[in-house]
């Protein structure tokens, strides 16, 4: 594509707040999967303002985190105004953060146009995704569409939920035919069991659920008027608020707790009758756990996927990795199979590979054990 053109009134609202917690011992509280490097040299919320930089300057990204993780955002982000990292006092799903983000772009600019993204999601081919997003900015900003970029499945995945879409929409009257194909929502699906799971993937009518949205700064104050009173309400508070970011402060420690903990998708996508899906057809993963990590790294001839200093005998389909940084002493292993093998300089993760989303439930358990509770 060629180089898009920056416009001052778009924004990008990164959500940042998650504890990533199945990415255990290398992702902790204060570091979590967004603040941690796996693949590459930078993190994952790194990444993810790297690749709207093209289409939005650094003054109008905002991040959406938490206040045990808002320094280390700021750190890893040096060239985001301060004002531009936003702690959630306490977590109340992403309607809460969606609306606290709208609130405070629209106070900058009530005609702006905002992407809301993941910020823990690895996307190779950055150049279709710009254009996705910069087609999607386009067509938001012409009425009253929320569009929500749907993912072609790749395979029969029981972890997403799915989009219903419809057949491909023309472009607005007027307008030159967009290189991204748009769709009308019919239906979001619920995560599905593997039967139904092939079923959409062999449909050609579904898309992965992948958690991106763009809508103007009216649409989505519209959409919480229309279908959560409550939070419209809060966001007038918070958008007048908006300005001084110690009054905002101070405002949301006092709104936040009695806050509805409610997803944006079934507080406003779901019931809205204006849902446009463009099509994201780029790679795309939400490395929902260690498993996922294999994805994106070459295996040995044994299907070991390393990264680390690993010598075996007999061993296949692991995936190990070392994030020791005080001594990286040789890995090595001995006729195991299909398992995970994480080290850090105070834990060390030995999983199957089977079991990998229980590690969730090991995170839990050592946040109620007082000699573990440091670890998580």
């Amino acid at each position: 594509m060629k180089k898009p053109l920056r416009n001052n009134d778009h924004f990008v609202i990164i959500m940042a707040g998650g504890r990533g917690e199945r990415f255990w011992p290398v992702s902790r509280e204060k570091t979590p999967k967004q603040l941690i490097t796996l693949l590459g040299k930078r993190s994952f919320l790194q990444q993810a303002v790297d690749r709207v930089q093209p289409l939005v300057p650094h003054r109008n990204v905002l991040v959406i985190t938490n206040a045990v993780q808002a320094s280390e955002v700021r750190k890893q982000l040096p060239k985001l105004p301060k004002e531009n990292v936003i702690a959630e006092p306490v977590g109340r799903d992403t309607c809460a953060a969606v609306t606290l983000g709208a609130a405070i772009v629209g106070s900058r600019s009530t005609t702006a146009v905002m992407a809301v993204l993941p910020a823990d999601h690895v996307i190779p081919n950055e150049k279709i995704f710009q254009q996705v997003l910069a087609d999607a900015f386009d067509l938001a900003g012409r009425g009253q569409a929320i569009v929500t970029i749907g993912i072609k499945p790749t395979e029969p995945a029981t972890g997403y939920g799915y989009i219903h879409v419809g057949e491909p929409l023309p472009p607005p009257h007027g307008v030159k035919r967009y290189k991204t194909v748009f769709h009308r929502a019919q239906q979001f699906v619920e995560k599905p069991n593997f039967e139904k799971a092939v079923e959409y993937l062999n449909s050609g009518h579904h898309r992965w659920n992948a958690g991106m949205f763009v809508w103007s700064f009216i649409t989505i104050t519209e959409g919480l008027q229309k279908h959560q009173p409550e939070m419209f309400d809060a966001c007038q508070r918070w958008f007048k608020a908006a300005p001084i970011p110690a009054k905002l402060a101070r405002l949301l420690a006092k709104d936040y707790p009695n806050i509805k903990k409610i997803s944006v998708d079934y507080a406003l996508l779901e019931p809205a009758q204006n849902v446009v899906v463009a099509d994201g057809d780029f790679d795309w993963d939400d490395l929902g756990s260690w498993n996922a990590l294999a994805r994106h790294l070459k295996p040995d001839s044994a299907g070991n996927c390393a990264i680390g200093n690993f010598i075996h005998v007999d061993a296949a389909r692991n995936i190990i990795f070392d994030a020791r940084t005080k001594s990286r002493t040789p890995i090595a292993v001995v006729g195991l199979r299909d398992s995970i093998l994480v080290m850090t300089d105070d834990a060390t993760l030995l999983a199957h590979k089977s079991q990998s989303q229980k590690v969730k439930e090991l995170v839990k358990k050592l946040s109620e054990s007082k000699e573990y509770k440091k670890l998580v």
